[in-house]
């Protein structure tokens, strides 16, 4: 089976701004893989983290090129800014780059999805062909609205739609906003930090309910298993068999597309074998 870790961090210099990441101050490719062979994880998709190091988007790329078999790039850049725009057209002729990421967790930033700040990058994105994931927890229906008006742009929402610091019920309080996403064949699911919305130990009993019902309304070919590795309670190994050995609903033929078939068809990413 093929294993692809949908989102993780590389970065260098900085500790994480966000406390739940483990507090180092390099995380390096080299450190990734080898903890990516010690758990089985075939392939991996960097989100470069911009908030606490600047120069991360260079270091996914450089990763990326050294290793284009087992790493690519979910980027980012400053969409306030004008000469960003300028960047789309030629965005995935970077090595290892197969889309865009974007959290909005500054304070300022909060309003750019319904303030027309960020309107530009959708149908720039749309034509060029280039996904985009978004940390969209807070802002659901605003991603029903933009899948609708661009229904030929790949949209991925992160970490089950769920926000940051909290468990279990309370976790998954607007689930519904988001299995109303599943309508819209062009929105996927990224099944990333999974066990971080779990008070439970592994594994996670309490959340499987939940998974499942994001199962049932995107199926397998729209919901990608990851970890976020710096922030997870569990060892990466565990994270893995979370999805292949403890959910019994999953076939065979969906556990190779969620753990990394589907994610490759999504981003265009091609992977050997």
């Amino acid at each position: 089976m093929l294993i692809v870790d949908a989102q993780v961090h590389i970065w260098a210099k900085s500790k994480p701004t966000n406390p739940n990441h483990r507090q180092v101050l390099t995380f390096s490719k080299d450190d990734l893989l080898k903890e990516m062979d010690e758990a089985g994880v075939d392939a991996a998709v960097i989100h470069p983290p911009s908030s606490w190091d600047p120069g991360s988007n260079e270091l996914a790329v450089e990763a990326a090129r050294q290793h284009p078999d087992r790493l690519a790039v979910l980027g980012n850049f400053p969409l306030d800014r004008p000469e960003s725009r300028t960047l789309i057209d030629g965005w995935k002729s970077r090595p290892g780059m197969v889309g865009l990421r974007f959290t909005f967790n500054q304070p300022h930033q909060r309003t750019w999805t319904t303030d027309g700040t960020i309107d530009w990058v959708w149908p720039a994105a749309e034509r060029a062909g280039i996904p985009i994931a978004l940390a969209a927890a807070n802002f659901l229906p605003v991603v029903g609205q933009v899948a609708e008006r661009h229904p030929r742009l790949r949209l991925i929402i992160d970490h089950l739609g769920r926000t940051g610091g909290t468990k279990d019920a309370a976790a998954f309080a607007n689930l519904s906003d988001l299995l109303a996403l599943a309508k819209y064949p062009n929105v996927a699911i990224k099944a990333t930090g999974a066990p971080s919305y779990s008070s439970e130990s592994y594994p996670f009993r309490n959340i499987q309910p939940y998974l499942r019902q994001i199962y049932d309304a995107f199926g397998p070919e729209r919901m990608f298993w990851g970890t976020d590795i710096t922030r997870m309670p569990c060892s990466w190994k565990q994270c893995v068999t979370f999805f292949t050995e403890e959910l019994s609903w999953l076939s065979e033929s969906d556990k190779e597309l969620i753990m990394g078939r589907a994610l490759c068809k999504w981003l265009d990413w091609q992977l050997p074998g």
